[in-house]
Order: structure tokens, then sequence, then C-alpha cells
């Protein structure tokens, strides 16, 4: 029998205090869309698959170097959590793999094929990048790292070759729309999730033209959201 209360409880007490949009909340959310897209898709959904899907979305962000500084120590714990919670070795792996390649700035450089449903919690990841959630997110994690909102003057960047490049970029915000987000459509695995995605998509395209109406922050053709 798999604890899933004790993946629940380790999650929320690495994340509970994050305010960089990788909160304790967002990861639940990532759970409950995998599940939902797998069921879309499929129909219905074991309980072992979903107990898979569940804790790869719980603990996708517990060993993150944006959150945690010992992310080798971190992983130990976790693939002790999964163990001690009743995960079979087989289903342990499943998610390890998936928690620790399912990432944006992990598949920059190479691109991993990860399990089935390895890929429905790596889309419902990403579907929380999407949206008006996204606009949340992107927001508060600007905000945390002290990035400006906007500035005319400092155009997206075309082309983040890896993570590095990724991670240290200090654009305003509403660049990261440009430079990550408006890409994440097209690289969604799973039917249901590329549905989702597209309408996400299409209210932050909305969300920017009302910005650039009230501000003319994005009148430069770098942000013409014509060409995202």
């Amino acid at each position: 029998m798999i604890d899933l209360g004790a993946i629940h409880d380790f999650a929320l007490a690495t994340l509970g205090d994050d305010t960089s949009g990788h909160d304790f909340y967002h990861a639940q959310r990532v759970a409950d869309w995998a599940v939902k897209f797998f069921v879309e898709d499929h129909g219905q959904v074991t309980a072992e698959q979903e107990a898979i899907m569940r804790a790869g979305g719980l603990l996708h962000d517990t060993i993150d170097d944006k959150v945690v500084d010992d992310v080798p120590g971190q992983i130990k714990k976790v693939e002790k959590l999964l163990t001690d919670a009743g995960f079979s070795a087989a289903e342990k792996d499943d998610v390890m793999d998936t928690i620790q390649h399912m990432s944006y700035s992990a598949n920059l450089v190479h691109h991993y094929e990860l399990s089935e449903l390895g890929q429905y919690v790596q889309d419902a990841d990403r579907i929380e990048t999407l949206g008006a959630i996204a606009i949340a997110r992107t927001f508060a994690y600007g905000g945390a790292k002290g990035h400006v909102l906007a500035d005319p003057k400092v155009l997206p960047v075309k082309d983040l070759k890896d993570k590095a490049s990724y991670r240290n970029n200090d654009n305003p915000s509403v660049n990261h729309f440009y430079e990550k987000i408006f890409k994440l459509p097209a690289q969604l695995n799973t039917p249901a999730a590329r549905v989702e995605g597209e309408k996400r998509k299409e209210y932050m395209k909305n969300f920017l033209r009302t910005l650039n109406e009230e501000t003319g922050l994005l009148n430069n053709p770098a942000f013409d959201l014509d060409k995202v």
C-alpha cells in the first residue's frame, strides 16, 4: 500500500515557505493536472499509475536547485521517502527519472525521453507555466529575483542555449514570455495537455496586448505577439 500522505507532508515541509512560484500549491496542482490529463486521454487510471504521477507532481520541485541548496542530499532523501512510502523499485525509478529530467532547463541541451507517466507530469508542470497562473508566477518569480517588470530597451533573448544562460538571465519579467513561455505549447507531449496549452497561450497573448495598450512598453517589433 503506497502512502501518498508521507509524500504530501514532505512536499509541504520543503515547499511551504516558497515565494517564487514554486510553492506547495503549485506542486499539488501539477499532481492534479497530470492525473486529469491522463484520464482525459485514456478514460481511466490505475491506482499505481495515479500514485506515480501524484508523487512526481508533488516532489518535482523538492530537488530543484532553485528551492534547495543540497540537491544530491535531497535526492537521497526523496529516494528513501519513496521506498518507505511503499513504491516498488521500478515505480521509484520512474518517479526519480521524471523529477530529475522533466524541467525546461534540463532539456535545453539534451531532450530526455520520459516514460508515459513522466510525460504527463512534465506536461502538467508546463501547463502551470501557461495561462493566468503563469502570469502570476512569472511576476512573482521575477520579483523574488529582483527583476524589473518590463523595460522597452531590453529585448528578449532569442535563444537561451543551456541551463547556465537560462538561469543567469536577468532580463525583465515580461521578456520571459517570449524567451520561454510561448515556446511551451509546441513542446507538450500529450493530447489533452496540448488542447489546454493552446487555450492558455491565447489568454496570455491577450493579457500582453492589454498590458501594451495600457503602458506602451511592448511596442518594439521584438514583442510582436503575432509572431509567437
